[in-house]
């Protein structure tokens, strides 16, 4: 069992960070909002830090899952960070989607204090948060991966070292530029379905046991006909994941015709009132136009 610190109880890492203290290991977590810190502690135990800093100070493993990366140097550099906090000989791992170059620089920072970093972006949703079964990219050496990966399969059912530092992260830009395009086909689809006057819970039944599979059919086909939204992971999430694609591909020349069509339907269901609503909400314009 480990000593770990966890920084950022969002709807990811809330239910990540209780995972570790359910798996026995000794955990104690930072959160900008205290009241949700306070909340976690007294759902699974543990304790509560004042700082990154002070979250770290001790811990083998620290871990972050915080927004984007201003975020992520908010927490983890300056005075009050958990670098600061953090002994030589150390791990940390950065579950945050954030960009590549962030993940470099910190993986550049860490070495040079001793301190081993992995970047460790997380597929699976809300959904596979709390269920323990997310899917980890990560980007690092091999040394600290290992000593990590025992306590991150705590929260997942695959994970996998894919490279050097920001590998992950890469990795992670692959993932959502899949999802987007997925998911704009299913909603046309279903929307086609729709107007065509067919029962869509047959249709769904029957063509997700064939070649147009996926996840997303099998996890929001339902509730994309039935225009339900509320929940799941956000759009206006998506779409800062989605910049971060873009800014990648404009340096290492990556042609993203689709991905960027799909994104002005994102800012679309923005305007819509959707900025919270799940990724699926795609369908919602096709169904009201």
């Amino acid at each position: 069992m480990a000593k770990v610190a966890w920084i950022g109880l969002g709807v990811m890492g809330y239910p990540m960070a209780g995972h570790l203290k359910a798996g026995g290991h000794e955990v104690t977590v930072y959160n900008r909002t205290a009241a949700r810190a306070a909340k976690w502690k007294k759902q699974h135990g543990g304790k509560v830090a004042k700082t990154p800093r002070e979250a770290a100070k001790g811990a083998e493993m620290v871990f972050c899952c915080v927004g984007n990366d201003d975020d992520l140097r908010s927490v983890v550099l300056g005075k009050d960070g958990a670098f600061a906090g953090m002994s030589k000989g150390t791990v940390f791992i950065d579950n945050t989607t954030a960009s590549a170059d962030v993940a470099r620089e910190l993986y550049a920072t860490a070495k040079a204090k001793g301190i081993g970093f992995i970047d460790a972006p997380v597929s699976g949703g809300q959904a596979g948060a709390e269920n323990g079964v997310l899917t980890v990219m990560c980007g690092g050496i091999q040394k600290d991966f290992k000593r990590a990966k025992p306590v991150i399969d705590c929260y997942a059912q695959s994970c996998v070292l894919l490279g050097k530092a920001g590998s992950g992260q890469l990795t992670k830009m692959v993932n959502q530029l899949c999802i987007a395009g997925v998911v704009q086909g299913l909603a046309e689809g279903l929307n086609f379905g729709m107007r065509a006057g067919l029962d869509m819970e047959k249709v769904l039944s029957v063509i997700s046991k064939g070649a147009a599979q996926s996840w997303q059919m099998e996890n929001r086909g339902s509730t994309m006909v039935k225009g339900e939204f509320d929940f799941g992971f956000a759009v206006d999430w998506m779409r800062k994941d989605l910049g971060i694609c873009f800014d990648e591909a404009n340096r290492n020349g990556a042609r993203l015709p689709i991905a960027a069509v799909v994104d002005q339907f994102y800012a679309h269901v923005q305007r819509r009132g959707g900025k919270r609503w799940d990724t699926s909400s795609l369908i919602e314009p096709l169904m009201q136009d």
